[in-house]
């Protein structure tokens, strides 16, 4: 093996750890993110659970923001929650870098 099949699994080994990490933060973010939202809509409990957990499963094969923001924005317009889009978008980011770097620092 030479130096550049070296350099090239170890660039793939890199982007399959990334892309873990990745999904995991936005399930994980996702979770947040739909009880947050369960919050603003009116729900407590089981019923907010229920809410984040069908909003991280509608989502854990998107690899879009797009669609968790469609999908928060129809709530939110349904249950007339004012809510800007800026907003909206604006936790979604935080929401991944929190997560990303709980799941890359170790913490559960």
């Amino acid at each position: 093996m030479n130096t550049f099949d070296s350099r090239e699994e170890a660039f793939e080994r890199r982007f399959a750890v990334e892309e873990e990490i990745n999904f995991k933060a936005r399930a994980r973010r996702n979770k947040r993110i739909g009880l947050w939202a369960a919050q603003l809509l009116g729900k407590d409990g089981a019923s907010a659970d229920v809410y984040a957990s069908e909003l991280v499963a509608s989502q854990a094969a998107a690899r879009s923001e797009d669609g968790i923001f469609a999908s928060l924005r129809a709530d939110f317009d349904r249950a007339g929650v004012e809510m800007s889009d800026y907003r909206i978008r604006r936790k979604l980011a935080e929401g991944l870098e929190q997560a990303r770097a709980e799941i890359v620092s170790g913490k559960m």
